[in-house]
């Protein structure tokens, strides 16, 4: 059995469409090969809109949702003629969150997916968040099928995108949560030294990490509950940003920095994890990865670029193929769902 799919993935850190064509097979297990894949860098009024698209009124971003369902397939639409791809079973579309509020039962990802068929003319399956929040369970992390079904050599999978979240073997069954912020905070934090981004950590690398900010951070009461558990946006701008509004020098980012590697490395440990894959935007930030590194034991696995940069577009592209086999897509061990399902709207 074998099936081609294409996943769409937009991160909560907007740097781009993340587009991957790849390959399934099942035989005694699944198999995967990516055969193309790219970022689509958003231009900067489409940039703008997702990132302000949480304060808009109910029409405009109704309005929203489908411009950029049509805006996803017509990216699709150009990605397809650019690799002269042909074979393609169907698409799997995350679209890009703009709430996540599970406790209030809904979390809304847009880019409707009907768009998407109308541009393209192929099975689209998208929206696949909603049905575990409607049932009780956070709708993230998702990825965590993919990392036992495609990624089984390892103990647990990392992923350092926007929020860092872990999924991970334990007493036979997946479990996954978030863990902390990561580039959605520090991306934030160096545009106020004219930076997209910072670059390898170099910024945070020159600073002094604040011990009484550290301590507010670490202290926060999402780091001590249970799993499982996930972040969105609306908590970084009512708990962390608040904290770090007062200090106006590259300091902030070596102290968020820190903070985020003493959280990731507390849970390797705590769940005794032997070797760990690293994938995500975040793995590029050599500094963090060196507090990481100081802080466990652990055998820390970077792989190739084509698997940091497209493994959640991979997923999302292996969660299609699932559900269009009406098979379990998503882990209530990880969602804190009350049974595995499979999730996915089907246009």
């Amino acid at each position: 059995m074998m099936m081609q799919a294409i996943g769409l993935m937009s991160g909560t850190s907007l740097d781009g469409l993340d587009i991957c064509y790849a390959n399934f097979e099942k035989q005694d297990h699944w198999t995967f090969q990516i055969l193309k894949a790219e970022t689509i860098p958003y231009p900067k009024d489409w940039e703008d809109r997702l990132r302000n698209s949480i304060h808009l009124s109910p029409e405009e971003l109704l309005e929203l949702h489908s411009e950029y369902g049509f805006y996803l397939g017509k990216k699709v639409n150009e990605f397809i003629q650019k690799y002269q791809l042909g074979n393609i079973d169907l698409i799997a579309s995350h679209g890009h969150t703009v709430f996540h509020q599970p406790q209030k039962k809904f979390t809304l990802q847009i880019g409707d997916g009907r768009a998407i068929r109308i541009e393209t003319g192929l099975p689209v399956i998208y929206d696949f968040r909603s049905q575990d929040v409607l049932m009780g369970g956070n709708g993230a992390p998702l990825v965590p099928i993919g990392d036992q079904l495609l990624f089984p050599q390892y103990d647990a999978c990392l992923n350092l995108g926007g929020f860092s979240n872990i999924s991970l073997q334990s007493k036979g069954q997946r479990i996954a949560f978030d863990i902390a912020p990561i580039n959605i905070v520090l991306n934030k934090l160096a545009q106020k030294f004219n930076k997209n981004f910072d670059e390898n950590g170099d910024s945070a690398r020159q600073g002094k990490v604040h011990q009484e900010f550290l301590t507010q951070l670490n202290a926060l009461e999402f780091y001590q509950q249970p799993h499982p558990k996930s972040l969105g946006v609306e908590w970084c701008n009512e708990s962390i940003f608040p904290l770090l509004e007062d200090i106006e020098t590259i300091d902030v980012l070596a102290t968020f920095t820190e903070h985020a590697a003493y959280q990731i490395s507390k849970v390797i440990d705590e769940n005794k994890i032997k070797n760990i894959l690293f994938t995500g935007g975040g793995t590029y930030n050599t500094f963090l990865i060196e507090k990481i590194r100081e802080r466990t034991t652990a055998e820390i696995i970077i792989p190739d670029p084509e698997i940091i940069d497209y493994k959640e577009a991979l997923i999302f592209a292996f969660m299609g193929v699932l559900r269009a086999r009406h098979e379990i897509n998503i882990l209530a061990s990880a969602t804190g769902c009350s049974v595995d399902h499979s999730s996915g709207i089907i246009a």
